[in-house]
């Protein structure tokens, strides 16, 4: 046997159990998948907006993987220097071969002054939120303010702007939880600025997320005309590869339409850089430098500037990475020094560990591009097979962390979880609801566990 430990649950992990388990040129290899979570699927659970069931619904292709007979997926197991967390070094007792898919867990920062006022926030810490991820801050978020900045001209930023335009009764038949939904019930946002530093044409979200702005019924999105002129490529957008072209498309588009006066609006703004959150005790608004192309695919700064007012703010200018104790980290980057998947260390691969996702190649491409990502990692694995098995794992792992885990959430454990929140969902009307707390989860878990 080759036993593999794959420490994270999101689609780079299950895509790397998976290719482990199906391959046929090394026999016998086993799986089990650790995540700090009692829940599986990690970013296409709680990263992913309650609106977009299209993609939620690849939870049902990563449970087909997970439910495969050589993989074993084994929740609230820290993985690092927490407490009773399970550094690098024990897990390569339990194991032949250790996989990190941590993906990349906290967001950039603007270095800006006033970024940590009261009302300014991480999209990322919006996203938990709305999204029931055990560690969202239990207060959550008080939409008492009348105009929302969202920086940032991502999908994230897409989203959170989205959510946060859309009425709750469309939010209902989600998977949001209860508290959330109440919140975005009472929410006082009338506007939502989403800003970039760059122009249209530079943008990263895709067209069909754009697209769904301009489709809520409550809101209109506005587009500045004279703002987006900047670009070249505005007047003329048909040299553009064709996603960016529609994007364009899109947002003349909403430029040109009349305004609707619908009761909430949605302002996509480009060329302004942020340089401070403005306020006295709380943010009230942000300042920004107005850019303009400098020639050279970027931007630079005009000297002139412009406020907008907000009494929250979102920052959505992308993930990084964060170390794990015990594993060499490029800060720079944000990843782990890799050769093809490979863990170095000093230099050279260390054996018996590996990367894929996120934290092998830092916060890019779609949710599919994990398989690719994945496969080469996997190839490099399986061409050490030979190796790996010379270097015998000192006691039987499942027994280990049975052992050394507080309250191991096996397989069965998850289905517990699924089951009340189905019951939480009918007892309020509604589909499935998200458990938000981690007693919560524990304790359906330890229910049907």
């Amino acid at each position: 046997m080759l036993r593999v430990a794959v420490v994270g649950s999101g689609p780079s992990g299950v895509y790397t159990a998976q290719a482990l388990v199906q391959q046929q040129d090394v026999p016998g290899v086993t799986v089990d998948v650790l995540d700090r979570l009692p829940c599986p699927y990690g970013l296409v659970r709680y990263g992913v907006a309650p609106d977009h069931e299209k993609i939620k619904s690849l939870q049902s292709t990563l449970r087909t993987a997970l439910e495969h007979p050589a993989i074993a997926f084994l929740g609230n197991v820290p993985v690092g220097d927490g407490p009773g967390g399970l550094t690098p070094r024990r897990l390569l007792e339990l194991y032949h071969a250790v996989v990190y898919c941590v993906g990349a867990a906290t967001d950039r920062r603007l270095g800006i002054p006033g970024e940590d006022l009261p009302g300014s926030f991480s999209a990322t810490e919006f996203v938990s939120w709305y999204s029931a991820h055990p560690d969202a801050a239990p207060g959550g978020f008080g939409l008492g303010a009348r105009s929302a900045v969202v920086i940032g001209v991502g999908n994230v930023a897409v989203d959170v702007a989205r959510v946060l335009a859309r009425g709750a009764d469309e939010l209902r038949p989600t998977d949001v939880p209860d508290t959330a939904l109440a919140a975005l019930a009472d929410s006082r946002v009338r506007d939502v600025h989403m800003v970039g530093r760059r122009g249209p044409s530079q943008a990263k979200f895709t067209t069909k997320e754009l697209r769904e702005l301009g489709a809520l019924p409550g809101a209109e999105a506005l587009v500045r005309s004279d703002e987006a002129a900047l670009d070249p490529a505005w007047a003329d957008p048909s040299g553009l590869p064709s996603a960016v072209r529609r994007n364009v498309d899109v947002l003349r588009g909403w430029g040109e339409a009349p305004l609707l006066g619908r009761a909430r609006r949605i302002h996509l703004r480009f060329f302004l850089r942020p340089v401070a959150l403005l306020g006295d005790g709380a943010v009230r608004a942000v300042r920004f430098e107005r850019t303009a192309p400098d020639g050279r695919g970027g931007v630079a700064g005009t000297g002139r500037f412009e406020e907008i007012e907000a009494q929250l703010v979102l920052r959505s200018v992308g993930y990084r990475g964060v170390p794990i104790a015990g594993l060499p980290f490029d800060g720079e980057r944000g990843t782990v020094p890799h050769a093809q998947g490979r863990v170095l260390r000093d230099g050279a691969p260390s054996p018996g560990e590996y990367v894929a996702g996120w934290i092998k190649r830092g916060p890019t491409g779609v949710i599919g591009t994990n398989r690719s990502c994945a496969k080469e990692t996997v190839g490099s694995l399986l061409a050490d097979a030979e190796a790996l098995r010379a270097r015998r794992p000192v006691e039987d792992a499942r027994s280990a962390l049975r052992a050394t885990v507080r309250e191991l959430v096996e397989w069965p454990g998850w289905l517990g979880i699924e089951a009340a929140e189905s019951a939480l969902g009918r007892r309020l009307g509604r589909g499935p609801v998200k458990i938000p707390d981690w007693d919560g989860l524990l304790a359906a878990a330890r229910a049907r566990g």
